[in-house]
């Protein structure tokens, strides 16, 4: 009897050990796959993701019949002649009958006219709102060869975020993002403080910036005791705007190349004392 049970548990030892082998394999590998799937969500948990990025919406094929402003051109569309206006951004003016040629607006025009014509695709994506605007113009996002030309000129400083007319806002929040990086980078538009605001742009900002409107009213307010020539180490340079505000940048300013200076300041405290403040962020 002993060596008949001594047998039977030496089998069923066997038995035990040779199913738990294949018991382990399914969890090993569900652990792998999990680690394949959960990946790429990790690298993209890095990234700005947008509800917008993967909707995949028809576009309509246009043919191109000339560029007229950054974010204005003309196409053929259903057959007829049609002014397309750019949805959600607004770049400075070329050629307006009242407010003419504003500040960055020819280097706009000129990309947006290179983009659009080297392009072998155009199309055009409307949004779920009115497809025309008080002007009949075509209210639409302008895709070249697949790349929206609306975030490319947002990327490079060559327009702002507005004219925000619900329901027509599928990408406003990607296009806010974009002009922040912009804005942070003090590229294009947003190189002279103030120029680009929210009611527009404003051409005596730029002016002041770089000192080409300098008037008797504007030197009036230099203080007196402005020095006539930079002192050694006295880098700050101090600006008033068309506006008469007292502006001080530091050399880590991103308007500090671009600033005509009408007063030297060795130190920020110095600036202050003078009544200049520091440059908005």
């Amino acid at each position: 009897m002993n060596k008949r049970m001594l047998t039977a548990m030496l089998t069923a030892l066997l038995l035990l050990s040779g199913c738990s082998q294949p018991l382990m394999s399914p969890a090993t590998s569900n652990q792998d796959t999990a680690t394949t799937v959960t990946s790429p969500d990790k690298t993209n948990s890095k990234q700005t993701t947008y509800p917008t990025d993967d909707l995949n919406l028809p576009r309509v094929p246009v043919e191109l019949v000339k560029s007229i402003d950054g974010d204005t051109i003309s196409v053929m569309f259903e057959g007829k002649k049609e002014n397309v206006r750019m949805l959600l951004i607004d770049t400075p003016e070329t050629s307006h009958p009242k407010l003419g040629v504003q500040p960055f607006g020819p280097e706009a025009k000129s990309y947006t006219k290179e983009l659009v014509e080297q392009a072998k695709k155009l199309e055009l994506e409307f949004d779920i709102g009115p497809n025309r605007d008080k002007y009949s113009r075509l209210l639409a996002y302008v895709y070249a060869d697949g790349k929206m030309v609306q975030e490319s000129l947002l990327e490079q400083g060559l327009a702002r975020v507005a004219y925000i007319y619900p329901p027509n806002t599928r990408y406003v929040d990607k296009f806010d993002d974009l002009q922040r990086i912009s804005r942070n980078k003090a590229i294009g538009i947003w190189s002279v403080e103030n120029y680009a605001q929210e009611d527009g742009f404003h051409p005596e900002e730029h002016e002041g910036a770089t000192g080409s409107n300098s008037t008797s009213t504007t030197a009036s307010k230099v203080p007196t005791e402005k020095p006539q020539k930079q002192q050694q180490g006295c880098n700050i340079k101090g600006n008033i705007n068309s506006k008469g505000e007292k502006i001080y940048h530091t050399p880590d300013s991103p308007y500090y190349e671009r600033t005509k200076q009408e007063q030297w300041f060795c130190s920020e405290k110095e600036a202050v004392q003078a009544g200049f403040r520091a440059p908005l962020k």
